[in-house]
């Protein structure tokens, strides 16, 4: 059978093909340098985060106002957490990213925010003793799970689960280590999660297993003491295995 594939008329050039040199000079130029803002977010977040650990991150809307409940328990938490030894990261925002930061703000151990440029949303919150910038949201990414021991997923909308589902990939994967995965709040939960077993598990997109990666936990001291229970018979530092594997993020 012949394929119906047709091959292409029209290759765009290379740019050492680009009959304008200087158009072409000005392009790699833009890119190179865009190559180096990257690199420079790498470096600065390992040279500020490298030796925070244990550290938890904890995600969630950044439009959850303060008299909100989720926003009351979240600094719960983030103090409950602080004051156990844990560094807590945030995005560094408003919502439940605020009241992340104020809760560790307050405690024994720093408050991380890995702030993010957006036109819109994003402002960064003074609670934070350790504050970075970043301008891509990869960049962000790896440095929340690379020094993570914990996630504590809040409510949250389209980020929320963007980090949600990264961090199920990653672990799923074993790209990175397994670490506890904790989303607090039952109610916002349950339907997610009964998707999950009723359509994903059902159909075979995912494994029983799987499912195991998550816990959903309500209560703030039982969310630390699920985390010091994981860690019971395991260092909080990566193993030189998982730390090759963390270098792949």
């Amino acid at each position: 059978m012949e394929s119906d594939i047709k091959p292409l008329k029209y290759l765009p050039p290379k740019l050492r093909a680009i009959d304008d040199a200087e158009r072409a000079t000005m392009r790699k130029a833009r890119e190179s340098w865009h190559i180096f803002g990257i690199v420079a977010e790498f470096v600065e977040s390992a040279e500020a985060l490298s030796e925070v650990r244990p550290a938890v991150s904890i995600f969630g809307s950044a439009r959850t106002k303060p008299d909100h409940p989720d926003y009351r328990l979240t600094i719960k938490i983030a103090r409950l957490l602080s004051d156990a030894g844990f560094t807590v990261m945030t995005g560094g925002g408003p919502g439940i990213m605020e009241a992340g930061n104020i809760g560790a703000y307050e405690g024994a151990s720093p408050s991380v925010g890995l702030n993010i440029e957006l036109p819109h949303e994003q402002t960064g919150n003074p609670h934070q003793n350790i504050s970075l910038k970043f301008r891509h949201f990869f960049a962000r990414k790896v440095a929340f799970v690379k020094y993570a021991n914990a996630f504590v997923m809040m409510p949250g909308g389209f980020g929320t689960l963007d980090e949600l589902s990264e961090v199920l990939t990653l672990i799923q994967t074993r790209t990175s280590r397994r670490v506890p995965l904790i989303l607090v709040g039952s109610q916002f939960w349950a339907g997610m999660l009964d998707w999950f077993r009723q359509t994903l598990l059902a159909q075979g997109m995912i494994s029983a297993a799987d499912l195991e990666l998550i816990q959903l936990i309500d209560e703030p001291e039982k969310v630390v003491d699920a985390i010091f229970a994981f860690y019971e018979n395991r260092s909080f530092n990566p193993t030189p295995a998982e730390r090759e594997r963390l270098l792949s993020l």
